[in-house]
């Protein structure tokens, strides 16, 4: 079976890992990987190396990311990508029996939308979701409607893409298959994370991401001010802080992280852990803060509570380590020092599902799982 695989960025293909590393032990699958967005960008970190380096080979690259992140310059970067992607699409639309795409980014958004006239078969992982902060939910809804197959996390969104799609066919609920490469995954030791990183996690840690809200961007300079008053104010933590996406804002956010904390050795700032360094941390760290899908998808299978602050994953459902709070200093430290008395999450994540990843791929045997026959000409 002729797979393609729609990667944009360290996000997505950190989910994506443990599907491909099946699927590359398995004769059934060809599986080739169509590389895009910020994993081609020196700015992002050139994520397209760390592809390279699990083992996996690119065999399409398509650059169409613009260095600015204004409004303009997202509606150029879709535009961009949609026109590089009718190339594509154009050129070798036939080489897929199905195409993989997640999620909710703009550039995958414009991908999948420049492959609608060319009826190129898609398959959409988290569909279904909500995140009322971020202009995102647009695109996912727009990409579940443009998909053909669909695998979502919980029972609840598999309703929503039927609602969306107005059928309930070809749509299954496997859970997150982010949770299913944890407990394959080879760890780091608090020692190699810090020969490694240089942050010794041994020390009280709280993992912070913060994504701008791109619905009301206007606040996203007052948000991370707040934020920074949370940092000054916490001193018995050390933050380590992971860059934020390529979203309206997000240098901005930047700037200011980067020039508040210059001389604070209690901050570090990280461009790009990729998966195994980011889960050790969230293995090692005290809790999460910040409005990142990990604090609500993958911070509950390690014991860990998340204080989840503004609108952007508001409507996504979430276990109960999650505490919701306001971009606001006195909240946030309220919160922080309600979880200090609660000690370790031990109750259920909701996006877990055993055997995610074998649920997947039966599904594509069961319905795939044909001779593929040589036209005939007359």
């Amino acid at each position: 079976m002729r797979i393609g695989i729609l990667t944009s960025s360290r996000a997505d293909f950190g989910i994506y890992l443990p599907m491909l590393k099946r699927m590359r032990s398995d004769e059934f699958f060809d599986v080739n990987l169509i590389v895009f967005g910020t994993h081609l960008s020196s700015f992002y970190g050139n994520t397209a190396n760390h592809i390279k380096e699990l083992g996996f080979d690119i065999k399409y690259r398509i650059e169409s990311m613009l260095l600015t992140d204004s409004q303009e310059a997202v509606s150029t970067a879709i535009g961009l990508t949609t026109i590089k992607f009718a190339a594509f699409w154009s050129a070798f639309q036939s080489e897929f029996d199905l195409v993989f795409c997640l999620g909710d980014r703009y550039e995958m958004f414009a991908a999948v939308t420049a492959g609608i006239a060319y009826n190129i078969p898609f398959a959409h992982l988290h569909g279904g979701e909500t995140t009322l902060g971020a202009i995102d939910n647009i695109f996912r809804h727009a990409i579940t409607l443009a998909s053909k197959w669909h695998f979502v996390a919980t029972d609840q969104y598999a309703k929503r893409v039927a609602e969306i799609r107005g059928s309930s066919e070809h749509i299954y609920n496997v859970g997150a298959l982010s949770l299913a490469g944890i407990s394959e995954m080879e760890l780091l030791t608090q020692q190699e994370f810090k020969e490694r990183w240089g942050i010794d996690l041994s020390l009280k840690t709280i993992l912070m991401t913060f994504h701008p809200e791109t619905v009301n961007s206007s606040l996203n300079a007052h948000h991370i001010m707040e934020l920074m008053q949370v940092i000054d104010d916490t001193t018995d933590y050390q933050f380590l802080i992971t860059m934020p996406n390529a979203d309206t804002s997000g240098n901005l956010i930047r700037t200011i992280l980067t020039n508040e904390t210059e001389n604070n050795d209690r901050v570090f700032l990280i461009e790009n852990l990729g998966s195994q360094s980011y889960f050790s941390a969230l293995k090692y760290c005290s809790f999460l803060l910040g409005n990142t899908s990990s604090g609500i998808i993958e911070a509950a299978s390690f014991g860990k509570y998340v204080i989840n602050v503004g609108n952007r994953q508001e409507g996504r459902a979430c276990s109960e380590n999650v505490i919701h709070t306001s971009v606001a200093k006195d909240q946030i430290i309220s919160a922080i020092a309600n979880i200090e008395q609660l000690g370790a999450f031990d109750g259920e994540n909701i996006y877990y599902r055993d055997n995610c990843v074998q649920h997947l791929i039966q599904v594509l045997k069961e319905n795939f799982g044909y001779e593929r026959q040589e036209p005939t000409y007359c």
